[in-house]
């Protein structure tokens, strides 16, 4: 077969296609299946001064803590004992349904970290993230509210939260 000459502007493209594909192909989620797909980033997510709109996922609900930094802070990071206040929305993973959301009582919400205060998810999802910062939690059941479920979540319901760290005391 004859070669056949590429120009500098073809190998640049075949070149950056190439990559995109690379990139492409070390995403993924920590499901342990590998079959979940990303959720989309929530409209508004490099704003943490306004209420995040969290999209619909797609694909199956992930069977572990699944967490995505949106926006990273500064400062020091958050850890087990310090007491964190975070505005947030919460959403079902199952219809993207919100349950709950601090920004709509208009007063962010306080608790000690890692004291078993919150959801499992919350302790371990809000570790090391800074000030100023905004992430995105899919919370299985297991970390979740479990069989029982709570309220106006159902029983082994994958959650969402878009959290925002407002503080860290």
């Amino acid at each position: 077969m004859p070669h056949v000459p590429t120009s500098p502007a073809r190998r640049l493209a075949a070149g950056l296609a190439a990559l995109v594909l690379l990139v492409a192909a070390g995403c993924g989620s920590d499901d342990g299946g590998g079959k979940a797909k990303a959720t989309p980033t929530p409209a508004g997510a490099t704003d943490t001064a306004k209420k995040p709109d969290v999209p619909k996922p797609t694909g199956p609900a992930p069977r572990r803590l699944v967490t995505k930094d949106l926006v990273v802070g500064k400062g020091p990071a958050a850890k087990a004992g310090d007491t964190v206040t975070v505005q947030y929305v919460g959403v079902l993973y199952k219809d993207g349904k919100q349950f709950d959301a601090s920004w709509d009582r208009g007063e962010p919400f306080s608790f000690p970290l890692g004291a078993g205060q919150v959801i499992p998810g919350w302790d371990t999802g809000v570790v090391g993230m800074k000030a100023g910062g905004r992430r995105e939690l899919i919370i299985p059941p297991k970390d979740g509210y479990g069989p029982q479920g709570s309220g106006p979540i159902p029983p082994n319901a994958t959650l969402i939260f878009v959290v925002d760290l407002v503080s860290i005391g």
